[in-house]
């Protein structure tokens, strides 16, 4: 039977360059390689603000005064905890699970202990939204114990946010410069634009579903190689590697083979990351001081060579390079990474959820029908 032609449509795969919605959130310009959080540059943000500064800052759209950034801190503190059943739960899936995959049914089962999930109003999705920022640390960290066959640590309410999650993490208390390189990695991860893991999250929302199935979604969103998942890669590239000597035969090898090279380009970015030259200075102290320098030794000298090859295009580092190289350095295996991404986002997740809420409109996006439109029943006998 041929087909009947549908009305011509033009259509953008992926939802390249579509405009879903107006925010004041965040902003990424990828030509001038530019990343600001309500108007402040990301790189003013990882100088001299906190995660806790600058998850007010995207949720309320302006910096905190002390007395307000004490109340919002003292409000995290106050909701870190999470029932005994969550951590039941997650103790009973299998340890070979993806993290991301606990991480998405902890915080799905979380949901179920909130009797006021369903209550989908701006002052009630922003009082979740604190919780889920708070949460979010304590789940994720009770996921690497748990990986581990070691009990979950309970939240220490005397430290800063970061500080706490390091803690309950590693089950000790972290010295300041560690503190400090992953609270700027919280800071550098926390909004980018309308990308695949937020968009997951608004379309949610805006049929008035609960705050916690929207920030699901975004979780499994996140946890795909395209998305959240690159720095994993990244890292095992570089692992794989093994040191700075072998790579221009990598890199040859590559090049013959004709793969990409996992930790540059970007959808948005055509100059360098400025989350990624933030995390390139990290990375070499950091590694440095954990004995691992000839992991950022390599990472340079493969960064040197790809965009020597390919920097004429616009393909350059990204911040999936670097922060591999860190969080392996502070300990944290490799399937891990995404969900550190996920304790950071949570801020951005919620912040543009709520900015869109109260003149919510549910999304409903065409596809381009190319089927047929007038096939005929046959019975199965006669098939």
């Amino acid at each position: 039977m041929a087909k009947q032609a549908v009305e011509k449509t033009e259509y953008a795969r992926g939802l390249e360059g579509v405009v879903t919605n107006e925010t004041a959130v965040g902003y990424v310009d990828g030509v001038k390689g530019q990343l600001v959080y309500r108007g402040y540059s990301i790189e003013d943000l990882a100088e001299h603000s906190s995660y806790e500064e600058t998850a007010y800052l995207l949720l309320f759209g302006k910096l905190p005064t002390q007395q307000e950034l004490d109340g919002f801190k003292a409000k995290l503190v106050s909701y870190r905890s999470i029932p005994g059943q969550v951590i039941d739960v997650l103790k009973a899936l299998p340890r070979s699970a993806h993290p991301m995959a606990m991480l998405r049914t902890g915080i799905s089962a979380l949901g179920c202990f909130n009797p006021k999930a369903d209550q989908a109003t701006v002052e009630n999705d922003t009082e979740i939204g604190f919780k889920l920022i708070a949460q979010m640390a304590t789940v994720t960290a009770a996921v690497a114990r748990i990986r581990k066959g070691v009990d979950p640590v309970d939240p220490d309410p005397s430290l800063d946010h970061t500080a706490n999650f390091l803690y309950m993490a590693g089950g000790e208390k972290a010295d300041p410069f560690i503190t400090r390189v992953m609270d700027v990695a919280l800071i550098l991860h926390a909004d980018h634009g309308n990308n695949a893991s937020t968009f997951s999250c608004m379309a949610v929302n805006s049929s008035l579903s609960d705050l916690y199935s929207a920030i699901v979604a975004g979780i499994g969103s996140l946890k795909g190689p395209l998305h959240g998942g690159a720095n994993e890669q990244a890292l095992k590239e570089l692992l794989s590697i093994g040191s700075q000597d072998r790579v221009d035969d990598y890199v040859k090898k590559r090049l013959e083979e004709k793969k990409k090279f996992i930790g540059f380009g970007h959808r948005v970015y055509k100059t360098y990351d400025p989350r990624a030259k933030i995390l390139g200075r990290y990375s070499k102290e950091v590694t440095e001081r954990k004995g691992m320098d000839h992991l950022h030794e390599t990472a340079r000298r493969l960064e040197e060579q790809v965009v020597a090859e390919f920097g004429e295009r616009g393909i350059f580092t990204n911040v999936d390079f670097y922060s591999g190289t860190i969080y392996h350095s502070l300990g944290f295996e490799a399937p891990m990474f995404t969900t550190l991404f996920a304790v950071s986002r949570i801020a951005g997740w919620v912040a543009r959820i709520l900015e869109y809420l109260p003149e919510n409109r549910l999304f409903r996006p065409r596809a381009l029908y190319v089927g047929e439109l007038e096939a005929h029943y046959i019975p199965i006998d006669q098939r």
